[in-house]
């Protein structure tokens, strides 16, 4: 059982899925979007901290690799709040296809900067999947605002941001002198909710949780979804290229609508159920063409 989670093909799709969640219990709870992404890293971190406590890791590393840390913690809080910020001009749909456009700039830095092959298949998997993703989601013409201009550049940037982040989690995991596992991913939670606690202060958002079920809620959210998912995510993430990562982390999109139709009963029809279906082949088509290019070049 161990040696089947070690898998990175099993290990990243399980902590999408549970992060796929994510977007449900937010809905269940009252507090603003800055505020449900600050308790998410503050309860995860937590909860990855007293695990990484009680099974004694050590967090003695050289300073290059707490820069590391620190850079994954400041691309992911960026990410957040941009994606938050992104949906107040354009609305949840365009935001979210914005942001997934990482899947384009992962396997962009990944070529450059690792010199890793993409495929064919790849190649045109990318594309795929992110049509599929729209038809998906689909866009609401009613929550596109007026300064749409200010929404595709906090939806780029949100790309942008969550592809630094997915690559520096990566390296963060990859160096022979590395925190471990849930040192690791627990004060990039941590450093991630400092950055946004400061600018929900600045900006004079609140703090405030008013009712058991939003302490409920936030802590499933920052246990299960900041936590756990995000454990698995970056123990996988080492062993696969930054493509094929990127691609699998749609998933998590493409099964919150699958959450959103079955417990919220979302309306949705041929063009969203053969979104979902064009998703789920762009990444098979993805993983198994990147995979035969390994082959081939081992």
């Amino acid at each position: 059982m161990k040696s089947f989670f070690a898998s990175p093909y099993i290990a990243v799709p399980i902590g999408a899925l549970i992060i796929s969640f994510s977007p449900v219990l937010v809905r269940l709870t009252t507090v603003s979007p800055d505020s449900s992404a600050f308790y998410r890293v503050l309860f995860g971190g937590i909860t990855l901290m007293i695990i990484s406590i009680a099974r004694r890791e050590k967090i003695s590393v050289p300073l290059k690799i707490w820069g590391l840390v620190a850079l994954t913690g400041v691309f992911f809080a960026i990410d957040l709040q941009c994606w938050h910020r992104s949906i107040g001009y354009v609305g949840p749909g365009l935001a979210t296809i914005l942001g997934n456009l990482q899947v384009f700039a992962t396997a962009a830095f990944g070529a450059i900067l690792f010199k890793e092959i993409i495929s064919k298949r790849l190649i045109v998997a990318l594309p795929l999947a992110v049509i599929g993703l729209f038809l998906l989601i689909g866009l609401d013409i009613n929550q596109m605002y007026s300064h749409i201009l200010w929404g595709l550049f906090f939806g780029i940037l949100t790309a942008l941001s969550y592809s630094c982040y997915l690559i520096c989690l990566r390296q963060s995991q990859s160096t022979e002198k590395k925190l471990p596992l849930f040192a690791n991913m627990g004060i990039i939670s941590l450093l991630t909710a400092l950055s946004v606690g400061i600018s929900m202060y600045s900006t004079g958002d609140s703090f405030a949780i008013t009712t058991p079920h939003d302490w409920l809620y936030l802590i499933m959210y920052g246990v299960f979804c900041q936590g756990i998912g995000w454990a698995f995510i970056s123990k996988g993430l080492p062993n696969l290229p930054a493509a094929i990562a990127g691609l699998l982390m749609l998933l998590q999109p493409a099964l919150a609508f699958v959450w959103d139709v079955v417990l919220f009963n979302r309306p949705t029809g041929t063009y969203g159920l053969f979104g979902v279906a064009l998703v789920l082949f762009a990444i098979g088509m993805g993983i198994y063409g990147q995979q035969a290019v390994t082959k081939e070049t081992a």
